[in-house]
C-alpha cells in the first residue's frame, strides 16, 4: 500500500431502470462501497459514482404497460433506486442517469470520434421483425434454443446454460417474446463498431494486470475465435438517444450505459470545480479508473467499452473487477420459495449491516457464486458481531461508566496485545486493498477472540470486589475500549453505521486508519447504550415469507398418497416431445464437493456418449451401476452446473435416500432403443 495520496475514480454496474434492487444486486454495491470507504480512510482521493441505465425497449414497453412516459417511470425508479442504496449505506459521490444532457453528449462525441477514425461501419443485414407488432425486436424480445448447446427458452444475446453470447439471428426456433409469433427476416441498415481493428491493443490492454485470471482467460478464448463487429444501432421505436446524421437509428443502450460512468462524473464535476474532467479521463491520465461489475457483463466491459474510449481518445480503465452471482441457500434466487428478496424488503425486517458484514465475510477477489446461506447468516452475525465484538464494549463500558466516573486511562501501546492488534493492521490492509475481503474478516474476528481471551482471563468482575484491584480493572477496562476501537476502525468500511454509534459513545473524531495504532489516553467516554441487537430468527422468516410469490397455475388435483399434489395437468402432445432412451453405464463416479451427485458416463449407443449427473449418491456405490442399464430423457437441453455440463436425465424413483431406484430395463434391452 503505498503511502502517496492517490486519485481515484470508482464505479459499479448501472442498475437498470425498469426494476427494484434485489439482494444479488446488492452483492456489487456493498463490494464496491466497502472498497471506496477503505481507500477514504487511508486518506486518498476516491471518487465513487454511478447512474441509473435509462434506455432500451424495456423501459419503453413498460411505461406504455403503466400508462405513463418513460421519462416518468425513469424518476420513480431512480428515487426508490436511491432510497434502496442510501438505506443500504451505500454512499456514492454521485448518482445520475443515463438519460441526461452529460451522457448524450458523450455518447455523440464519442460516435463521431469513432467514426471519424474509420472505426465505424454502415451495412445492410436482416433482423427479426415482428409483423403483428409492426417492429423489429430487440435481443431481449426473442427467445428461442441456444445455437451452440440447445438449451432452450434462451434470449436472443446470450445463452444463461452454458454462457455463449450471439445474435438474434443465431437463435434456433425463434420466437417474438411479445406475441409468441415467430419473426420474419427484415432488411435494415445499421452501424457496426469494427472491434477487430483494435484488437492488438486489446491484447495489450487485458494482459498488463487490469483482470482477473478467470476473466482474462475468458478474453482469450475470444481473440482465439476471432473478435466480432459490435452492433450498435437500432431502430425506431426504440428508448434513447438518436444517432447524429441517422434518421430514424439510435444508439443501442450498451452503447452509451457505460458511457453513463463518465457522464455522472462529469455532472459532479459541474458542481465541484475543484474537480477536472479530463484529469482523470484524458489518454495519458496517472489518475486511476476502476470498474466494478458482475461476470456476466465482463464481455462488454472488458472488450467493448476499453475499445470504445481507446478509439475516441480518452484513458482505458485502470482495471475492471468482476463478481459471482448471489444464490441463496445454495440454489438460484427463487420467488417461489421466497428467496429472491427485495432490498426493501429486507429492510422491512433486518438490520442493512448485518448484510453488509455477511457479503464481506464471504466476498474475495474472485468471480466465485457467493450464498447467502440464512442459518449461517443468522449464526455468524450474531456470533461475531454480537458475541465478539460488541461485547467486548459491553463488557468494559459498564465499570468504567459506573466505577471510574466515565473516564479512560493511558494504556501500554508496547504491550504484547495491544501490538498484536497494531502489527495485524498492514495485513489487513493489504486484504481491503486486494478486494479479499473475506480474509480481512478472518483476521479482525480472530483479534476480537484475543480481546475477549484477555477480559475472560483478567476477570474485572471479580477484581472488582477487591478494593486493592480498582486500579487494575480500570486498566483492564480502558485497554478493553481501546482495542474495541481498534477492532471498530478495521470494520469501519464494512459498518459505517456501528462505527458511528461507537464512536459516538466512545466520544471521539471520525476514525481514520493511521489513529487506530495510537491509543486514545484519558479519554471520557458517554454512557454505554447497545450498540447491535441479535438478528431473531422469526424476522428472517418472515422476510422469506414477504418475499414469497405463488407463480405456480391453481393446482385442483388431489394430492397423492405421498402427500404432494400432482402438478398441472399437461397434454398428450407435451408428453411426446419427451424422447426416453435406453442407456448403458459406461462409467460412475463421486462428483467432489457434492453430496448428492453421482457423475455417469452413459453410451446411448453408435458412440453416441453422453455426461449426466444425476442425484442418486444416497442409494447407490458407483462402481456397481458400471454395466448396467438404465432409462434417460435423451432430448433434454444441456445444462451447465457448478461441475461441468450436465447432457441429460437419468431416470429414477423412490421416497429418496436409500430408497431410490434407476428405472431398469428388462434384459436384451440395446442402448439407444426408445422406450414407449
Amino acid at each position: 500500500m503505498s503511502a502517496t495520496p492517490r486519485h481515484i475514480l470508482v464505479t459499479s454496474a448501472l442498475p437498470y431502470a425498469n426494476g427494484s434492487i434485489h439482494l444479488g444486486h446488492l452483492v456489487e454495491y456493498i463490494q464496491t462501497d466497502i472498497w471506496v470507504r477503505f481507500q477514504k480512510m487511508q486518506g486518498h482521493t476516491c471518487i465513487y459514482v454511478c447512474a441509473d441505465d435509462a434506455h432500451g425497449t424495456p423501459i419503453m414497453l413498460n411505461a406504455q404497460k403503466l400508462g405513463i412516459t418513460p421519462e416518468q417511470l425513469i424518476a420513480k425508479t431512480d428515487k426508490e433506486h436511491r432510497a434502496d442504496f442510501a438505506d443500504f449505506l451505500i454512499e456514492f459521490d454521485n448518482y445520475h442517469s443515463t438519460h441526461s444532457p452529460e451522457n448524450r453528449e458523450l455518447a455523440e462525441y464519442i460516435y463521431k470520434q469513432l467514426r471519424a477514425k474509420d472505426y465505424i461501419a454502415t451495412r445492410t443485414i436482416q433482423r427479426p421483425y415482428d409483423e403483428s407488432k409492426q417492429m423489429f425486436l430487440p435481443d431481449r424480445f426473442i427467445k428461442g434454443e441456444c445455437p451452440r448447446c440447445g438449451a432452450a427458452d434462451q434470449y436472443g444475446d446470450g445463452c444463461e446454460v452454458c454462457g455463449a453470447n450471439y445474435t438474434p439471428s443465431d437463435l434456433k426456433n425463434p420466437v417474438s417474446v411479445l406475441s409468441g409469433t415467430k419473426p420474419i427476416a427484415k432488411d435494415t441498415k445499421q452501424f457496426f463498431f469494427e472491434l477487430g481493428k483494435l484488437e492488438t491493443v486489446l491484447r495489450q490492454w487485458t494482459q498488463a494486470g487490469t483482470l482477473q485470471s478467470g476473466i482474462a482467460n475468458k478474453l482469450d478464448e475470444w481473440f482465439t475465435s476471432g473478435l466480432q463487429d459490435w452492433e450498435i444501432s437500432r431502430d425506431a421505436p426504440y428508448w434513447g438517444f438518436k444517432i447524429p446524421d441517422a434518421p430514424g437509428k439510435y444508439f443501442y443502450v450498451w452503447l452509451d450505459a457505460p458511457i453513463g460512468y463518465m457522464a455522472s462524473f462529469k455532472n459532479l464535476c459541474s458542481k465541484k470545480p475543484d474537480l477536472n474532467f479530463d484529469d482523470y479521463w484524458k489518454a495519458d491520465s496517472q489518475y486511476e479508473v476502476y470498474h466494478f461489475i458482475g461476470k456476466d457483463i465482463a464481455y462488454f466491459h472488458t472488450l467493448f467499452w476499453p475499445a470504445m474510449l481507446h478509439g475516441a481518445g480518452f484513458r482505458m480503465p485502470s482495471a475492471v473487477f468482476c463478481h459471482g452471482f448471489l444464490t441463496v441457500n445454495g440454489t438460484k434466487m427463487s420467488k417461489s420459495r421466497g428467496t429472491f428478496i427485495q432490498a426493501r424488503t429486507y429492510l422491512q425486517y433486518l438490520n442493512p449491516e448485518y448484510l453488509r458484514y455477511y457479503y464481506a465475510a464471504k466476498l474475495s477477489d474472485g468471480i466465485d457464486d457467493l450464498d447467502l446461506n440464512l442459518e449461517d447468516f443468522t449464526q455468524r452475525v450474531n456470533a461475531d458481531l454480537v458475541g465478539k465484538v460488541v461485547n467486548i464494549a459491553s463488557r468494559c463500558a459498564g465499570f468504567i461508566n459506573k466505577q471510574f466516573d466515565n473516564q479512560l486511562i493511558n494504556v501500554p501501546a508496547d504491550s504484547e496485545l495491544f501490538k498484536q492488534f497494531t502489527q495485524a493492521m498492514p495485513l489487513i490492509a493489504k486484504d481491503y486493498e486486494q478486494r479479499e475481503f473475506s480474509s480481512a474478516i478472518r483476521q479482525i474476528m480472530a483479534l476480537a477472540d484475543s480481546a475477549n481471551q484477555y477480559i475472560d482471563a483478567q476477570k474485572p468482575w471479580a477484581m472488582i470486589k477487591q478494593t486493592e484491584q480498582r486500579d487494575n480493572v480500570h486498566l483492564v477496562c480502558s485497554m478493553g475500549l481501546n482495542l474495541f476501537r481498534i477492532l471498530i476502525g478495521l470494520l469501519k468500511p464494512v459498518l459505517p453505521g456501528l462505527c458511528a454509534q461507537s464512536e459516538a459513545f466512545l466520544n471521539i473524531a471520525p476514525l481514520r486508519w493511521t489513529d487506530l495504532a495510537i491509543p486514545m489516553g484519558v479519554q471520557r467516554i458517554n454512557t454505554f447504550e447497545p450498540l447491535l441487537t441479535r438478528i431473531e430468527i422469526e424476522k428472517v422468516t418472515a422476510m422469506v415469507d414477504a418475499s414469497k410469490e405463488n407463480l405456480a397455475p391453481a393446482v385442483t388435483q388431489a394430492p397423492t398418497p405421498g402427500g404432494e399434489a400432482i402438478k398441472p395437468e399437461i397434454s398428450i402432445d407435451d408428453f411426446g416431445k419427451i424422447d426416453l432412451r435406453i442407456a448403458k453405464i459406461v462409467t460412475a463416479g463421486f462428483v467432489e464437493g457434492a453430496d448428492k451427485l453421482l457423475q455417469l458416463t452413459v453410451d446411448l449407443g453408435e458412440g453416441n456418449t453422453r455426461n449426466i449427473f444425476a442425484g442418486i449418491r444416497s442409494a447407490y456405490d458407483p462402481k456397481t451401476l458400471e454395466g448396467r442399464y438404465t432409462v434417460v430423457v435423451a432430448n433434454l437441453a444441456p445444462r451447465k452446473m457448478k461441475f461441468g455440463m450436465s447432457e441429460g436425465m437419468v431416470l429414477a424413483a423412490g421416497p429418496g435416500g436409500k430408497d431410490l431406484w434407476i428405472l431398469s430395463p428388462d434384459d436384451g434391452a440395446q442402448p439407444g432403443m426408445r422406450v414407449k
